[in-house]
């Protein structure tokens, strides 16, 4: 009987271990390749504010770019941390000598996220879509071709199909920097079913042929983008899922990345710096540096259409006590409205030093010796190119006040931040700029000719004599001819002063020690394509 009780008891204890061994060969648990492949692979990206918009056509700001960077694509791509150009959906392309044509020849087989064909009438139907858009559609078309299809200035003059996988533009003059507008994040191919289908919410639904596709926006909180399983570029993307948080607060966000609630931070203090130097778990990245912090004043408004009062201001401002006080040596002070890594850059200004007995006397001889009252705003969110705009506007506050300039500060929602400050309605705004595309025409003329006026050139500044240079220097394909061009320019708006240029900064940003193949853009937009965890 004992006998047969110790058979049955090991027979239980077999059966027992069996169960055991079965669970962990089914979990994975011989093999650790079937253990890893079934573990997602997500990057939740903290970043410092929401998307305004999903169509990239249709905004200006750097947030809705770092997403649709990845859900889009251009027909030719700046290089990996430069703005070199590359194929895109364009595998190659041929100008005519002239500079007014341009022929591509586009990669085939490429399908949209929602299934129907990229081709050459794709291409078509977005250009045709953004040439026929009206001023508050389509902002960067306006602003880097010339305005619209029936505008004076508007620069293509047709853009059309020949076969299925061949495009022909032709411009009406040469334009020197067509192709890296053409590599620009606002010209990402879409799909014209899509854009039918959704109509005038296609910025909430948004369906591009890049490595990961929408999948669900909280807004004022985080956007969701996955891989796209039919990508046509092999092995790519590398991640399964990308989360974008908007965390405002850059201090938070650095906690939320020390917390492992995330795994990359945007916008990271000057100040952090060094700690996640220091910081095993982490690493430190530095984006090129290709940016502008400003002031801008808006000319349209009294008393800043007097061209002393914007002078006075530029002298009032103490701009190396703001980068020693907020960039902790990772920026340089601004003298001109591009950074110094742009070709045609203007050095020989000398900019407007720190004088307040000079702005005194030029208030003065514009008629207000006693000051003015005014508002100052303040940007809501932290950019690249100003780490935290409430304490650098209450430094230019204090600044003003020393000469008689009384500054209410105020601020808005972002996306409000900037549709009321594009419609004019600031006395004073800080706002900035990361280059598109590494040409000197993407910050001079996009940002302060009066063709922009109402888009990208919030000051509503203009002159003439900048307009006529600005063009030429556009159609100009000799770069020293340019160079020259844009030199002359950078004399004029320094003499009218419609900005205060305040800073070119290097930003930072923080992940996780084991995330790889992260290369930070010059332009800000990211391609999350390569980016792997070890």
């Amino acid at each position: 009987m004992r006998k047969n009780k110790s058979w049955l008891l090991a027979l239980l204890v077999m059966l027992v271990l069996s169960t055991v061994l079965a669970a962990c060969s089914s979990d994975g648990g011989d093999s650790g390749d079937s253990g890893d492949k079934s573990d997602p692979k997500i990057l939740v990206f903290g970043r410092g504010g929401d998307s305004v918009s999903l169509d990239p056509a249709a905004v200006t700001d750097g947030e809705s770019f770092k997403v649709t960077q990845n859900i889009f694509e251009t027909l030719v791509n700046f290089g990996a941390q430069d703005t070199t150009i590359n194929p895109g959906l364009a595998k190659e392309w041929e100008p005519s000598e002239d500079g007014l044509t341009y022929t591509f020849q586009l990669e085939e087989g490429i399908k949209f996220h929602d299934g129907t064909d990229f081709n050459a009438e794709a291409v078509v139907a977005n250009f045709d879509r953004w040439a026929n858009g009206s001023g508050e559609d389509f902002y960067y078309y306006s602003s880097m071709f010339g305005g619209y299809k029936e505008d004076e200035g508007h620069v293509i003059e047709s853009v059309t199909a020949e076969g299925d996988y061949t495009v022909v533009f032709k411009l009406k003059r040469p334009q020197a920097p067509f192709l890296k507008n053409l590599a620009m994040s606002p010209f990402g191919i879409a799909s014209p079913a899509a854009i039918e289908k959704s109509g005038d919410k296609f910025g909430d639904n948004p369906v591009g042929t890049g490595p990961f596709k929408f999948v669900e926006w909280k807004r004022n909180d985080s956007i969701t983008i996955e891989k796209n399983e039919d990508y046509w570029v092999k092995d790519l993307p590398k991640l399964d899922r990308v989360v974008f948080r908007a965390i405002p607060d850059n201090s938070a966000r650095l906690n939320a990345l020390n917390a492992g609630e995330i795994d990359l931070a945007d916008g990271v203090n000057p100040a952090d710096g060094a700690s996640v130097e220091g910081n095993a778990d982490l690493q430190l990245f530095e984006r090129p540096s290709m940016n502008v912090g400003y002031l801008g004043l808006t000319t349209t408004r009294p008393p800043f259409d007097k061209v002393e009062v914007r002078q006075a201001i530029n002298h009032a401002i103490d701009k190396q006590a703001i980068v020693d006080a907020f960039f902790e040596g990772r920026a340089e002070v601004a003298k001109n409205p591009m950074p110094p890594v742009i070709g045609g850059y203007n050095d020989d200004i000398a900019g407007y030093d720190y004088d307040p007995a000079k702005a005194k006397e030029l208030l003065a001889a514009a008629g207000l010796p006693d000051g003015f009252d005014m508002e100052l705003w303040a940007m809501p969110v932290p950019r690249p190119y100003m780490p935290d705009g409430q304490k650098v506007a209450e430094v230019i506050q204090k600044n003003l006040s020393e000469v008689g300039i009384n500054a209410e500060i105020v601020s808005f929602e972002w996306a409000t931040y900037l549709e009321k400050a594009r419609n004019g309605e600031a006395d004073a705004f800080m706002l900035g700029w990361t280059g598109d595309n590494g040409d000197a025409d993407n910050f001079l003329y996009v940002l302060l000719d009066q063709d922009n006026i109402g888009s990208n050139n919030y000051t509503y500044y203009s002159n003439d004599e900048l307009h006529d240079i600005l063009i030429e220097a556009q159609s100009e394909i000799d770069e020293d001819k340019r160079n020259e061009l844009y030199a002359q320019a950078q004399e004029i708006i320094f003499a009218d002063a419609p900005w205060v240029p305040l800073a070119h900064s290097t930003p930072l940003l923080a992940g996780k020690a084991d995330l790889v193949n992260f290369l930070p853009h010059p332009t800000g937009s990211d391609k999350l394509g390569e980016v792997d965890f070890k």
